[in-house]
């Protein structure tokens, strides 16, 4: 039967991945984390006839961040989905294609933290992204080291301690994304334009560049996403966040 929660197309070597809770928001649940890391691995069995991966989001949001509604109250699950989406993040980044996130929507906390770890990143002026975890009394450790190496330490402490959200061409100036258009119906040309250029390189130089970028930027310190995992558990946790959680949440 297939997986519900996400889908995967294929066109020549080009493959796209879709988070496919629209009416949540395609927010990060437990469930829906087995579902991608079931669809990395076939992703990954097949990696040698694919050259482009396209991570996007079904319905109106690219993905909201992590389902606080699920964790909230619930510690061990809370720190169960951390670990998770930062060891998601590590598999997504050591792919040896290229990943293109194509921002169709709101890419909130943990959803604009995957969007920095592609390798390449899309979107459209009135999309909406950010980092409010800190509004939320969170700490955004987990997607922290991937905006570091996206718009360097300077830019990323700035976005991560003022919180609060920014349109696409404003995501797009400080580098969080790559390439923004006018418009979403002029996104999947932009995309699919990019993808099938990417698709014409040789498959082994593409990996060999990956594995060396990777190595010179940090990208596979696992110990690292570990630790800032726990780091993120342990402030939800506190009295403050919960508090702050359930007066957002109308919990």
């Amino acid at each position: 039967m297939p997986d519900p929660l996400t889908t995967t197309t294929r066109s020549g070597r080009v493959a796209t991945l879709t988070l496919n809770r629209p009416d949540a928001r395609n927010a990060l649940s437990v469930d829906l984390l087995e579902s991608l890391n079931k669809r990395l691995n076939e992703i990954e069995s097949d990696s040698q006839s694919l050259s482009v991966l396209i991570l996007t989001g079904a319905g109106k949001s690219f993905c909201a961040g992590m389902d606080l509604k699920a964790v909230l109250g619930d510690n061990a699950l809370a720190s169960d989905l951390l670990t998770r989406l930062a060891l998601l993040t590590l598999r997504i980044r050591r792919l040896p294609i290229v990943t293109i996130a194509r921002v169709n929507g709101a890419a909130i906390g943990g959803g604009c933290g995957l969007a920095c770890v592609c390798d390449v990143a899309v979107t459209h002026d009135d999309s909406k992204m950010g980092f409010p975890e800190v509004d939320l009394g969170v700490c955004p450790a987990v997607v922290a080291p991937w905006l570091v190496r996206k718009i360097g330490p300077g830019a990323a402490r700035r976005v991560l301690l003022l919180g609060g959200l920014m349109s696409g061409s404003e995501a797009a100036a400080l580098g969080i994304v790559n390439h923004c258009v006018p418009t979403l119906e002029t996104l999947d040309e932009a995309v699919s334009g990019m993808a099938a250029r990417i698709a014409q390189g040789g498959p082994r130089a593409i990996a060999a560049t990956k594995d060396l970028l990777n190595e010179l930027d940090g990208s596979l310190d696992e110990s690292l996403l570990r630790r800032a995992a726990g780091l993120s558990a342990s402030v939800l946790a506190t009295r403050d966040a919960q508090e702050r959680l359930r007066n957002r949440l109308g919990a």
